[in-house]
């Protein structure tokens, strides 16, 4: 019997170009904390293509549910148990991680909550780890396309705390936590794939 469960367009077609950056940036094995799992659709994709990474999904507590059906349908053995957690109920509870990874979720969260999802991977994230956050982003207060701008106001006039982020506020973010943006990836769709790292990792090579 086929079940029907949350999907995603989106997740769908971005998930090809998002695990060919993944699999430069995750090159070793250790578990990834994945913040807004949303439908597991990325969860499934990646942890069956990275089988030596250990995959932990996390949501807000008002939609992890969203995830459960996929990720017990699927039964990946490194697939962990999906955890609730809102970025800004802080501190954040104990997560152990090496690499972190959130999809358009900067546009989605209001901006107090930016920066606390930040403070939270900052806080443990260790010196040979990396935080990949993918979406539409601006650039000095530019769009990169007109369809990012029609997004981004489509985003402000359901919710004045939503709407596309600019790289230099999340870099300074970064900043403020001991991160540094090391790679700007341009992505299919006029999206951008962030990598952050601990600004003593080896080989750090900030953009900026």
């Amino acid at each position: 019997m086929t079940t029907h469960l949350p999907f995603s367009q989106a997740c769908e077609n971005n998930k090809g170009p998002i695990l060919e950056r993944l699999r430069e940036v995750f090159n070793a094995p250790g578990t990834v904390l994945e913040i807004g799992t949303g439908t597991g659709q990325h969860a499934v994709h990646f942890a069956a293509a990275l089988p030596h990474m250990k995959w932990q999904p996390t949501d807000h507590p008002a939609a992890a549910h969203l995830a459960i059906g996929r990720l017990e349908q699927a039964a990946l053995p490194n697939i962990l148990p999906i955890r609730e957690l809102d970025v800004s109920n802080t501190p954040w509870p104990t997560l152990d991680f090496r690499w972190a990874f959130s999809a358009n979720t900067a546009h989605i969260m209001a901006w107090t909550e930016v920066e606390q999802m930040f403070q939270g991977i900052g806080a443990s994230l260790p010196d040979d780890g990396a935080f990949c956050l993918y979406g539409p982003f601006r650039h000095q207060g530019e769009f990169t396309s007109e369809s990012n701008r029609a997004f981004d106001q489509s985003l402000r006039s359901q919710a004045q705390h939503m709407g596309i982020r600019d790289i230099e506020d999340l870099s300074a973010l970064a900043k403020a936590v001991g991160l540094v943006l090391r790679e700007d990836y341009a992505m299919p769709a006029n999206n951008e794939m962030l990598v952050f790292v601990p600004v003593h990792s080896t080989g750090t090579r900030p953009t900026d």
